[in-house]
Parts: C-alpha cells; sequence; structure tokens
C-alpha cells in the first residue's frame, strides 16, 4: 500500500523516545543494530517506516511496506539538512594568547 495524498508522511529527526520503534524497524529490516545518530525518519500515518544515518549514511526500513521511496526521500532530505543536525567533526582548538593584566 502506498501512500495517498491524503496520509500523513512526516520527515523529522529521531528522538530519544523514538529507540523503541527504531528498534522493531530494525528487527523487521534484519539490521544487527539501529543506525548510528543522529537519525532521519520517516513516519507515514504516526507510524516510523524508515530511518536514515546521518552519520554513515545507512538506513533501516519496513520491508512489508513500500519503503524504498521514503529511503529514497530521506537522503535527499539529509543532502539539504543543515550543518547543525550533522555530526560534528574533530576540530583542533585553537590556542590564543593571554594576556596579562597589567
Amino acid at each position: 500500500m502506498l501512500p495517498s495524498l491524503s496520509t500523513p508522511l512526516m520527515i523529522r529527526p529521531a528522538y530519544g523516545d523514538d529507540y523503541a520503534a527504531l528498534a522493531r524497524l530494525a528487527a523487521l529490516d534484519s539490521a544487527d543494530h539501529v543506525p548510528a545518530r543522529p537519525l532521519l525518519v520517516a513516519e507515514v500515518d504516526g507510524v516510523l517506516r524508515a530511518a536514515l544515518s546521518l552519520a554513515d549514511g545507512s538506513s533501516i526500513a519496513d520491508p512489508f511496506y513500500p519503503s524504498a521511496r521514503l529511503v529514497a526521500l530521506l537522503r535527499t532530505h539529509a543532502a539539504e539538512e543543515p550543518a547543525s543536525l550533522r555530526p560534528r567533526e574533530r576540530r583542533q582548538r585553537r590556542h590564543r594568547p593571554s594576556f596579562a593584566s597589567s
């Protein structure tokens, strides 16, 4: 069953309380574990159907639902996500000179 135009579809970041639904989704997809966080999720009619890791690009999806388009949509959104949602690269701290007070 493909979502119709009237079926609510939400693309959003995963929340901490999504873990049970993500674990269920990973089990359905025969994945060893939930992908690395941060995650984008596709929720259709209030049910998590797919998730995409912004850290490494891995995904999980409900194999009993036509989710290939959802994963493609997640990848499109991930390409447009603001840098604030992506994992931060380790940056070297720059040492600033300290000035002695006179």
